[in-house]
Formats: C-alpha cells, structure tokens, sequence
C-alpha cells in the first residue's frame, strides 16, 4: 500500500495547488505566490508519507546539498533548451521580435516550479525508485519514461510524436539524473530549468501548453521535425538528441558511482525463498 498512500498523498497536493493556480489565471502575482507555495509543501508532504509508509529517513530529499543541486540543475535546464533554441534559430526557425511580457514570467515562474517539484517527487520519487527495487535501474527508467511521455498525452495540443519524445528526452534524462545523484533535486532543478527557460524566457508552447508568455516576444515556424510544431520544441529533433545525450552521460555517471541498481533474477528469488536454514 505504500505506493498508492505516496501517490496519493504528493498527488493530492498537487491537484489542490493546480486548481488554486487555475482560479487566479491572469493574476501573475498571485500565480507566482500559490505555484511555489504548492512546490514547498510537497516535498514535506513526500517527506512525511515516505517517512511513515518506508519507515527510513528520506534521502533523496536530504538538506545536504539541495541549494547546490537545485542550482546545478536549474543551469543544466536553462542551457540545454538554450542550445536547442540556438539550433532551431540557427536554422532561421525561431525569431525575436523584442521583449515580450516580465508579469507572465513572473507568473510562470510559479507555475513551473509547482509542475517541477510535484511531477518528479511522483515519476522520479516514487514510481521510478520503488520500481527500481523490484526491476533494476533500467526497466524503472524505460517504464517511467513511458509513462512520462503519455501523462503528456493529455495537454491541449499534445500528439504521439510528442509523448514520444517527452519519453525519450525527459523520461529518461530526469530519471537518469536521480540515478547519478541518488537525489531528487538535480532532476527538480533540470526539470524547472528547462521548462521555465521554454515558457518564461524563449515564450514557447511546452509539451502542448500555450505558454507563449515570456521575456522574449519570439516565433518559432517551420519544418514540425525541427520546431516541434504546436507541440513546442520539445518536440523538436534537437531535444530528443541532446535529451539523449545527457541521459547516457548522468547514466555513465550512475554506473561510474556505483549507483546502478541490477535486474533482479528470478531464480535468485526462488532460490532464496526456497532455502531451508541449516
């Protein structure tokens, strides 16, 4: 049961946080104020119903390190969708017109960090770690990414292709970057990043969201292969590829410190099931 109480629990915060960001839309501010509130009450939430159902202090959120990690990830984010704008500006898809709007980055900014916090405290702090103990690090991280890529089915302009690459790029990026560290805020701090720096500073759609709100009054056309299309550039061959990079270097790093946990084998369970002490 300690999977539907977690679940239940971080699910529930994050439920009554996006409803009480959706009541004051338009409002920036109050935007701002309930997303990050919703973020800071779901990691001691985590922290709680894992605490009691695990009965083990939680790791994965220590104090230690968080503002570093946090940081370390925010950059990661923030520079890896840059250099995906880059590429697509190279290519003369993506143009800025000048400055767009401070207020609706500033409400994104909330908005973000509430998405951020409550998707990998579920994806990556609950469904990818308790079915890495049954399966090994990479079926939890192929099996969460899958499942990754079709909640994304359900945004307003999402298709196939994009669940798809939502899979590939994030699924398995943000899951990899929790195997390396052993700690939710690198992938809390990759996963703002990116998203904060596609809405509230490029001003492009993400994952099918309308989020052209940001610090930058910018236009993305052309080939959908190149720009995402409706989707949003995560859509985009570019994140796919850099998304698949960097999953394989946290990856390299996961393996290099020791972190990657084997595939049970079943007849290692058998056998130990079977056993009769001497």
């Amino acid at each position: 049961m300690r999977v539907v109480w977690q679940i239940a629990a971080v699910a529930a915060v994050a439920i009554i946080g996006g409803q009480c960001v959706a009541a004051v839309e338009g409002n920036p501010w109050l935007t701002l104020i309930l997303g990050l509130l919703t973020a800071v009450l779901a990691v001691p939430v985590y922290r709680w119903v894992v605490g009691r159902t695990e009965h083990r202090p939680v790791t994965e959120l220590s104090r230690e390190g968080a503002g570093a990690g946090l940081g370390r990830g925010v950059l990661i984010g923030v520079a890896l969708f840059g250099a995906v704008i880059a590429n697509i500006a190279f290519l003369g898809d993506y143009e800025v017109d000048g400055l767009g709007s401070v207020s609706g980055a500033v409400g994104l900014l909330g908005f973000m960090a509430a998405a951020a916090v409550t998707e990998e405290l579920l994806f990556r702090g609950v469904l990818f770690r308790l079915i890495e103990e049954r399966a090994g690090t990479w079926i939890a991280l192929t099996v969460t990414g899958v499942l990754f890529g079709l909640v994304h089915l359900l945004n307003p302009d999402a298709d196939l292709w994009g669940a798809i690459a939502i899979a590939i790029e994030a699924g398995g990026m943000l899951a990899a970057a929790y195997a390396a560290t052993r700690k939710l805020w690198l992938p809390i701090g990759v996963h703002f990043g990116w998203n904060f720096a596609a809405s509230g500073i490029f001003s492009t759609e993400v994952s099918g969201n309308d989020t052209q709100q940001g610090i930058l009054d910018a236009a993305t056309s052309g080939p959908q292969l190149i720009t995402g299309g409706v989707f949003g550039p995560e859509g985009s061959v570019y994140s796919v590829a850099f998304g698949v990079v960097l999953t394989a270097v946290f990856m390299w790093l996961a393996h290099r410190r020791g972190h990657v946990v084997p595939r049970r084998r079943r007849a290692a369970r058998v056998e130990a099931t079977t056993t009769v002490p001497r």
